[in-house]
């Protein structure tokens, strides 16, 4: 079976990679982790199957989707439980919930396999985005009101501070930890990037790259950097300098009212 891995996150996509050979089950065609080039990829390759992150920025897995034709058949991945609820209620596309395991892959390559085969009947994937959608944008409605974090627990021994989040100018994870940085101290928390990405209010941070979140209100400077990326500068008595990744850019300018 020849499939083809989309992720925008490359730790994601090596993990997923390492699985797939470890299965001896699939031929792997190509992976990519930006979305735009990732069309264009699977048009060329033709993949039987594709393992497709939802979400991504400036594209998410549905208009990847949507851009194929003809479709190959696809598992979605996500690190979010929400989206594995009502929108994947539909019986025909399957899914899997980082960190993937190794049963739950196996799950969804015997039933590539089998609809590959021609045991079982192949989506109407285009049906299926509607249904999926449209589950997606009523959690959207119901979540639109709420409540993100204010303040994050940081474990010290046996104690527990918590950070105020006015005061955090970014967050950031380094050597398998996460930190919350302020203009005092860098404090450690349980969360992940990811996590926090979720928790947090947009109106408040964004993500900048794969490791780092930013507050809105502590970008002093933006500058021009290699590949299409950005620096920025905090407004930190530290002026902390911070990368932002070439696919974050358009994101971080317009949550700042810059496009």
């Amino acid at each position: 079976m020849r499939v083809f891995l989309v992720d925008d996150e490359a730790l994601a996509l090596r993990r997923l990679s390492r699985m797939l050979n470890a299965s001896k089950r699939v031929q792997i065609v190509g992976a990519e982790s930006d979305p735009a080039q990732a069309v264009a990829a699977i048009r060329k390759e033709r993949p039987d199957a594709v393992f497709l992150d939802i979400q991504m920025p400036e594209m998410n897995g549905f208009e990847v989707l949507a851009k194929l034709d003809p479709q190959p058949l696809v598992v979605f991945t996500t690190a979010h439980d929400q989206f594995a609820l009502q929108a994947f209620a539909v019986d025909s596309i399957d899914y899997l919930l980082k960190p993937i395991e190794t049963p739950h892959l196996e799950r969804a390559l015997n039933k590539l396999e089998r609809m590959l085969a021609g045991r079982e009947a192949r989506p109407d994937v285009r049906t299926l985005i509607e249904q999926i959608t449209a589950g997606l944008r009523g959690q959207v409605n119901a979540s639109a009101s709420a409540e993100y974090l204010e303040r994050l627990p940081s474990r010290i021994g046996e104690r527990i501070e918590l950070v105020d989040l006015a005061q955090v100018t970014h967050l950031f994870a380094r050597d398998k930890l996460t930190f919350a940085a302020t203009s005092t101290r860098n404090y450690v928390v349980d969360l992940t990037i990811q996590e926090l990405e979720q928790k947090l209010s947009p109106q408040q941070f964004v993500r900048i790259h794969r490791s780092t979140i930013v507050a809105l209100k502590s970008v002093l400077e933006l500058h021009p950097w290699f590949a299409g990326g950005m620096r920025i500068l905090l407004k930190d008595e530290k002026r902390t300098e911070l990368n932002v990744a070439r696919d974050r850019v358009k994101v971080l300018k317009e949550r700042l009212g810059l496009s």
